[in-house]
């Protein structure tokens, strides 16, 4: 079973897509597939769908939709339905019940969330050891992973919505981690574009605002570098009732004195300490 999360739902056995159009029962794939091979219970499976007012009924539609998918799955299963031919597993084993709740069986494959996981650590592990050139790439591969906020087409209840912003903030991290790799190669020019949407769309994110501002001085474009301070500024302070970071004003005092050059490291470690106000 292949598992894609990382933007609209996309789950495939035997190469056939067993992912249903109505909202609910993608509402259950989804959860199942995120914790794929681990019984999911029931009451959390309940309050996923229903945020803690389950209808009378509510046992009663869940195996309704269990029913629903396993159908999915027995056509993905069928002979000559997909690219092996067949499988040995029947539904039930894809979709086993068992005592508390249900699990959704991989049969070995795998999600884009457990390699976006895996490529982000090995790229971070790349960034403490020096490697810039390796940390890069890696952490490149893991964002191309992304193709959209997690579960885009899928309605999240407390669950999903609780890992969809956990996901987002591992993102934002491995992207701190990369745009700081791709600073310390020289690439600022490259960087410019990037940069200029990342800070419209996350407007009182320090970080990436005092890596825009870098990006701009090393292309010789001083002045705008101070115009992103100022206008990050100008934000925080009418917003928040903050300034920026004791970090932010040094880097403003190097581009005016001319000496930003020498500023490096300007990611913060991945557990997020020295952001303001990270949407």
């Amino acid at each position: 079973m292949d598992i894609g999360l990382l933007g609209a739902l996309n789950v495939r056995e035997n190469g056939v897509s067993i992912a249903p159009t109505a909202p609910k029962p993608r509402q259950v794939l989804a959860l199942l597939a995120l914790r794929a091979d681990q019984v999911v219970p029931v009451p959390t499976l309940t309050e996923e769908l229903w945020a803690g007012t389950p209808p009378r009924s509510a046992r009663t539609t869940l195996q309704t939709y269990v029913l629903q998918l396993r159908e999915l799955i027995a056509t993905a299963l069928r002979p000559g339905a997909g690219p092996e031919g067949g499988a040995a597993r029947s539904a039930k084993d894809v979709l086993a019940t068992l005592p508390g709740g249900y699990l959704l069986a991989t049969g070995g494959g795998g999600s884009d969330i457990q390699e976006f996981e895996r490529l982000r650590e090995q790229g971070c592990r790349a960034m403490d050891d020096g490697n810039l050139t390796a940390a890069a790439g890696i952490l490149r591969r893991a964002l191309d992973l992304w193709s959209g906020p997690p579960f885009a087409d899928v309605p999240t209840g407390a669950h999903l919505g609780m890992e969809a912003r956990r996901l987002e903030e591992s993102r934002l991290c491995a992207l701190d981690q990369r745009i700081e790799a791709d600073l310390r190669l020289g690439r600022h020019r490259e960087l410019l574009a990037e940069l200029t949407v990342l800070t419209s769309r996350y407007p009182s994110h320090e970080n990436l605002h005092a890596q825009f501002m870098l990006a701009l001085y090393r292309s010789g474009r001083r002045g705008e570098a101070l115009l992103v301070y100022q206008r990050l500024r100008t934000l925080l302070v009418r917003d928040l009732g903050l300034e920026p970071s004791a970090r932010l004003r040094r880097l403003q005092q190097a581009v005016l004195t001319a000496t930003a050059e020498h500023h490096d490291g300007l990611a913060v470690p991945a557990s997020g300490g020295g952001l303001t106000g990270v949407p």
